[in-house]
């Protein structure tokens, strides 16, 4: 029988780079547990664009 995961993968996108009008993207990748929190994640990461701390929010 197939245990059912409860971690999915999920992409950070900074909120702040589309409003800075440079050009890429600052994203991350890391790991939730769906079950402990069901809604969208916020996390302060770096922006190697921007150079400092920004919001970085789930999408998709």
């Amino acid at each position: 029988m197939a245990k059912k995961q409860n971690r999915i993968q999920v992409i950070l996108e900074c909120t702040e780079h589309k409003e800075s009008g440079k050009p890429g993207t600052s994203r991350y990748i890391t790991k939730k547990n769906k079950k402990n929190t069901p809604e969208r994640i916020e996390l302060k990461k770096y922006n190697p664009i921007l150079k400092r701390m920004t919001v970085h929010k789930e999408i998709k």
